[in-house]
């Protein structure tokens, strides 16, 4: 016969939740912003982003006939 485990039973807690802990506020989203912002500006001027979005933009201004 199986033996049966008497007593309360441990929960697992899942590996993708986190407790929310007082040391850790979550974030600004300027601060997130701030961040980002530089990387997105640098990424744009070395892969030419610059003008790809000056295309697009006058590619939208001429469908709109302008």
């Amino acid at each position: 016969m199986a033996s049966q485990q008497t007593g309360t039973s441990r929960r697992r807690r899942s590996a993708f939740i986190q407790p929310q802990s007082a040391e850790q506020p979550t974030r600004h989203p300027a601060v997130a912003l701030a961040m980002a912002l530089p990387c997105a500006v640098v990424l744009m001027l070395l892969f030419g982003g610059w003008d790809q979005m000056a295309n697009q933009a006058e590619a939208v201004a001429n469908l709109i006939g302008r």
